[in-house]
């Protein structure tokens, strides 16, 4: 069997009309949407189909949308005959890649993503934070970088993305103190990102401690596939070390760069994104070009992965 590993992306890459073919196409897909919606009273696929986009974009409903177009084009690619040898998931998408190894049952992660967006989101009006993207900086610089503004308050790195992409987060004087001295170490360029929340750092401390609470009454089994975490860049198997690290997920960086160099290390032989959007496969061109990738997120790429 090919070495193929399954990713899946996380909040950035949804747009309305997400998944819209798919559902069109298959009656699995369109019972994929009703469990989904029915677990967390909430029509996905309107949602996801007809928006509007600014409903979408709301953390509390973006998390669930994403999850089941996730797992709607993962239903046609194991129809395919591709079964994932390995998995991994950015940030949000890590709970799509457990329900793609057969860890979290479908109805389980909505729930639980959708709780996730609903936390994460207070607690960004309890402790108000922002995010910056760094590029062309090393990490060991924006860390340095980073140390210093801490002097100013709350701010770590939220993302290693690729080596020349990282995204920082926290306290906004202390981010944008990070930004000006990330710049001077020459960073190209420090966007500041239009967001609800300092997501990945410690401001989400509440966020984190509503998702501990949660997720000790979900099912979590051991993954049918080598699942890699964001929080340590490495496989994982156990159960609860598993629930343990989508908890400490919430306020830790997203370790990107590590998990695609582990399942490279690995062996892996393709790397398939599922899902809208090509988040992934452009960071993955800057982390690995040495295995193939391709997108599973509409119709049209799905038919292409079995060609020939």
């Amino acid at each position: 069997m090919e070495r193929t590993a399954l990713l899946f992306p996380g909040q950035g890459s949804q747009a309305v009309g997400m998944g819209k073919d798919l559902f069109e196409s298959s009656p699995k897909v369109r019972e994929i949407y009703e469990r989904a919606s029915e677990a967390i009273d909430l029509d996905l696929a309107s949602l996801s189909f007809e928006g509007p986009e600014d409903e979408l974009k709301k953390t509390i409903n973006t998390q669930p949308a994403l999850l089941v177009a996730g797992v709607a084009a993962l239903t046609l690619v194991l129809e395919r005959g591709i079964e994932p040898w390995a998995v991994a998931g950015h940030s949000l998408g890590e709970y799509t890649a457990l329900v793609a190894a057969r860890s979290l049952k479908l109805e389980d992660a909505v729930r639980a993503v959708r709780e996730r967006g609903r936390l994460m989101f207070e607690a960004g009006l309890e402790t108000p934070g922002t995010m910056a993207a760094i590029i062309g900086l090393s990490a060991e610089d924006l860390e340095s970088a980073v140390a210093e503004a801490q002097s100013t308050g709350v701010v770590q790195v939220a993302n290693y993305n690729s080596p020349s992409q990282i995204v920082i987060s926290g306290e906004t004087t202390a981010v944008r103190r990070a930004m000006e001295l990330a710049t001077e170490r020459g960073a190209r360029r420090a966007i500041e990102l239009k967001v609800s929340g300092a997501f990945h750092s410690a401001l989400l401390e509440s966020a984190r401690l509503g998702m501990e609470a949660f997720l000790n009454s979900v099912a979590i089994e051991k993954p049918h596939a080598i699942f890699i975490a964001n929080v340590t860049g490495g496989a994982l198997d156990d159960p609860d070390v598993i629930r343990e690290n989508l908890v400490r997920q919430i306020t830790s960086p997203v370790r990107w760069v590590d998990s695609m160099r582990t399942i490279v290390d690995l062996g892996a032989e393709r790397l398939i994104e599922v899902g809208p959007g090509n988040v992934l496969r452009g960071l993955m061109r800057k982390i690995d070009v040495s295995v193939p990738t391709a997108g599973a997120g509409r119709l049209d790429e799905i038919g292409k992965l079995t060609d020939g």
